[in-house]
Formats: C-alpha cells, structure tokens, sequence
C-alpha cells in the first residue's frame, strides 16, 4: 500500500471539514501551562514589577509591537527558520505534520494550525511575566526532547546529526524567530510618518543584546550567545553550512521518502469543499505576499531558500511595489483580524497590555520599567 494511501479505516480519524469556529479557535489552541500572565502583572521577590525578558522600552518590544510584524512575522520567520538544516530535519522527522502525511492522514487545515499556532503559544515568552516566560519555555523544551537524529541530510553525514534541545539547535531557533521580525521591522513597517526604514546602528546592536536574555530561557551556549549584529554576523558565518541549500534536505532518512511529495498527495486525497477557507487565509498571510517577505529576508538567506539572483530582484523590487498593500496590511481593522486568527485570544491581551506599557515607558510615565527606552 503506498505511504499516503488510506487504509478504510483511517477515513474516520481524517476530520475534513472546516467550520468557521474550527477555524477560529479557542484559547486552548494557544495556552500552555494556564493562563499567562501580562508583563508588568506580577511582582518580583524584592517588591518590584515583574516586566519579564524584554520589558516595555525595550527595542525588542519597539520591533514586535509593530503591525507590521503581527501580520508578517510567521512567513518572514519561516523563510529563515527553514534554511536552517537541523530545524528542516526534526519538522521532517518528527513534527505531526510529517508523521500524518506518511499515513496520509494530512489535511490543509493541519498545515494552518501549525502556523496558526505559531506566533501565539510563543507570546507569553515575549510579552508575558518571567514566570509565564519560564512555563512556556519548559513546555517548548518538553515537546522538543524527543525531536533528536543522527542524520541531519543524507547526501552530507558530515553534518551529523540535530538536537532541538541541544544547545546549538535551541539558540538558533530563538535567534532565527527574533532575527526575522527586525527584518520585518526594517523592510515593511511603516514608522514615524516614513516608509519602512532601518534602525540606527546602536539599536541593532541593543535589539541583538536584548534577544540574548531570550536566548538563556533555552539553555543556549553562553561563549556563543551574541550581543552586537557583528557577533550575529560572525556566528552566521561560523554555521554557514548548517544553512546551506541542499535537494537531499527532503528525503527522510527512515523512510526514504519526500517529504513535501507525501504531504502534497495526503492533502490533495483528503480534500473538502469547506477547506477553501483554509485556502483563502493562506492565501493572504502566505502566498498574497510571499515576495515582499523573500525581499525583506537577506541576500543570503534568499540564496539559502534556493532563490536565483532574478528570482531575488524581483523580491526586492516587490517591497517597493507592493507598498500600498503592505502599509493596508498593517492597518487596525486588518491587523485585529490577523491578530485573533494567527496569534489567538491570550496574545491578542498580551499585545494590548504590552502596548499601553511601552507607550508609557516611552512617554517617561513608567518609572519601574528598566532602563531601556526605545529612542
């Protein structure tokens, strides 16, 4: 029987149909470990509030807030995140999507939850208190223990193999996730009265510094972790090979099968009329911009993806050529909308929390918030 030929009785456990409701969701899609907790909405030890890793004021905040980034950051995140070989092997070995498409049990619904859910259990670590931070964190460590291989891509063993909880493979999921919405920030975000435009050089380096404290929730190597965009530099190119394009990267090694091929075919037999639906938001968050995002990435990281240099000015362009929709995208009425789908109830609270914070540490208003007011 083939790999994504239903047995008879698969056909029950395979759920086609997509209601509006099932494509909402509630907030269990998103909540680990209970409700969480707002940054700034618990006390620490020594009587002061607890505005956990980043804090209002913060460049991190400054460039998460942003519309822009709650309406790109997923796409833009996996453009990078899927360059990098060993997070590409434990999806392919591992994640549910893998193990349903080999049962050909895959819907296009099970492709949307999993980027659905993306942004929205990850929040509470951005925007929540240190607790909130460390409960997510632990949950994320827990899910990823088994996510572990000794081959990484079969046409190179000299990779060896991945360890998402393994120091290396945990900084570079954190780092890639946070690297990207500064990318979205820079490229799309429309800020003080101007066209999207790049930060000045020292809070690059304040935003990189920042993200290390997020680093340290996962165990990440300390003599590694960087703090300035040139120790982010430097360490990209000490792991050039773990991002370099390969055609082998799709071949799980157990099985020997394509991955995308078993995905295509699992989707394509377990297709229903309701899931165009499903269709119709990817088609906005994913494919509708799918080049301003690639433009927004790197150089290198579109030549990692396998984007040729035509392929790759077209991108560019296409952030210029494309700015009425994206200013659109990151109006209020869309952004709610792409809110409450893509990052769930909890964040949606956590976002206007965070929000009314940093305005006041940016007004001066929030004098036990840290010193570390965005300019």
């Amino acid at each position: 029987m083939a790999a994504t030929e239903k047995s008879p009785d698969s056909v029950g456990r395979v759920n086609r149909v997509v209601t509006k409701q099932r494509l909402l969701g509630t907030e269990s899609r998103w909540r680990r470990f209970g409700e969480p907790t707002p940054a700034g909405g618990s006390l620490k030890e020594d009587g002061t509030r607890d505005f956990g890793v980043f804090g209002p004021g913060s460049v991190v905040w400054e460039v998460l807030l942003h519309p822009a980034v709650i309406f790109f950051q997923s796409p833009a995140q996996f453009a990078l995140q899927l360059t990098y070989k060993p997070i590409v092997a434990g999806v392919r070995d591992w994640d549910p999507i893998s193990r349903k498409a080999r049962k050909g049990e895959l819907t296009i619904f099970d492709l949307f939850d999993r980027a659905q859910r993306n942004s929205g259990i990850h929040t509470p670590m951005w925007l929540g208190d240190t607790p909130t931070a460390q409960r997510v964190a632990k949950h994320l460590r827990n899910i990823h223990g088994k996510v572990a291989g000794d081959v990484i891509d079969i046409a190179h063993p000299e990779l060896g193999g991945y360890d998402a909880n393994g120091p290396r493979d945990a900084m570079w999921a954190a780092l890639t996730e946070m690297h990207t919405m500064l990318w979205v920030y820079e490229n799309l975000a429309f800020r003080d009265g101007k066209a999207p435009h790049r930060l000045p050089p020292e809070q690059r380096d304040r935003f990189i510094a920042e993200v290390a404290e997020y680093c340290r929730l996962f165990d990440s190597p300390e003599g590694e972790i960087p703090t300035t965009m040139a120790e982010l530099k430097t360490l990209y190119e000490k792991y050039d090979e773990l991002f370099r394009p390969s055609w082998t990267m799709d071949v799980i090694p157990a099985t020997g099968q394509s991955f995308h091929r078993i995905q295509k075919e699992s989707i394509k037999q377990n297709f229903h009329i309701s899931q165009l639906r499903v269709q119709a938001r990817l088609l906005l968050t994913q494919k509708l911009f799918e080049y301003p995002v690639m433009g927004a990435v790197s150089r290198k990281t579109r030549r990692n993806m396998g984007v040729g240099p035509l392929k790759g000015k077209v991108a560019v362009a296409s952030t210029k050529f494309m700015l009425p929709l994206i200013w659109l995208a990151q109006q209020p009425h869309v952004e709610q909308r792409i809110m409450r789908v893509m990052w769930g109830p909890d964040a949606v609270e956590l976002i206007e929390s965070a929000r009314e914070l940093h305005r006041q540490a940016k007004a001066g208003l929030l004098p036990d918030a840290p010193s570390k007011v965005a300019a």
